[in-house]
């Protein structure tokens, strides 16, 4: 069956849609629980495919590990490696990190690298300590529980201020999301052709059918507005 919705050409993230490896610099995730001490940053970049820029951190090992610069980090400052003082940029466990403090980076499970909190300008916050679990408000304002022993970096992301600067022409636009293996430009349904969409074709742009899907159509009709999942069990008469 083809599959004329992108959204479902698109998939995992295959042929044309994945991002370019080549315009990748490596990974950029926590470094190895082995590497611990004082580090000091030789450098900072902007990675093709990300938001925020990387820091390159020597360790005291005289390895180089690539993070994600927090704001305010600067070339030459010292971080912490799992041990030292809480200072920008530092990798520490969330059993150090004392309430009321920003932090990027966060680990969902211990020594995963780094999964949360990763985009530029955003940060999460530490609210409360107990024995076996850390609450964490993320930036969407959803309260979180985690290891005490989850990584994360103390700070928040450098580049907050990169929706701020327009982008003025169309082909900057498409070069800036090449990396990014998203579509630059979106358009809408109405204005295909039949073939190309449900609500396409038509003498005027119009939907000509109920814009409102159910969970239960094939994916071809999936498109629109979904209905309300059935999360909550309905109590009738008696409770029952």
């Amino acid at each position: 069956m083809g599959k004329r919705i992108i959204s479902r050409r698109r998939g995992a993230g295959t042929g044309p849609y994945r991002s370019p490896s080549h315009r990748h610099h490596g990974a950029v995730y926590l470094p190895a629980p082995s590497i611990t001490g004082e580090g000091t940053v030789v450098g900072l970049s902007q990675a093709p495919g990300r938001t925020a820029p990387v820091a390159d951190v020597r360790t005291a090992q005289g390895e180089v590990v690539r993070l994600v610069a927090p704001a305010g980090l600067a070339t030459g400052e010292k971080v912490s490696l799992h041990t030292g003082p809480l200072r920008r940029g530092s990798v520490l466990a969330l059993s150090e990190i004392p309430d009321g403090t920003l932090v990027s980076n966060l680990e969902v499970n211990p020594f995963d690298g780094g999964r949360l909190v990763r985009a530029a300008g955003t940060s999460a916050l530490v609210v409360a300590h107990t024995a076996r679990e850390v609450t964490v408000q993320l930036p969407s304002g959803r309260f979180k529980t985690f290891l005490p022993s989850c990584r994360v970096q103390v700070g928040a992301v450098a580049g907050g201020g990169r929706l701020e600067r327009p982008i003025i022409k169309a082909g900057k636009k498409v070069l800036a999301y090449r990396s990014l293996s998203r579509p630059a430009f979106k358009v809408r349904g109405v204005a295909m052709n039949p073939v190309n969409h449900p609500f396409g074709g038509g003498a005027h742009q119009h939907v000509g059918r109920p814009s409102t899907v159910s969970s239960g159509a094939w994916p071809g009709a999936k498109v629109g507005r979904f209905s309300r999942s059935q999360r909550r069990r309905r109590v009738g008469r008696g409770g029952k």
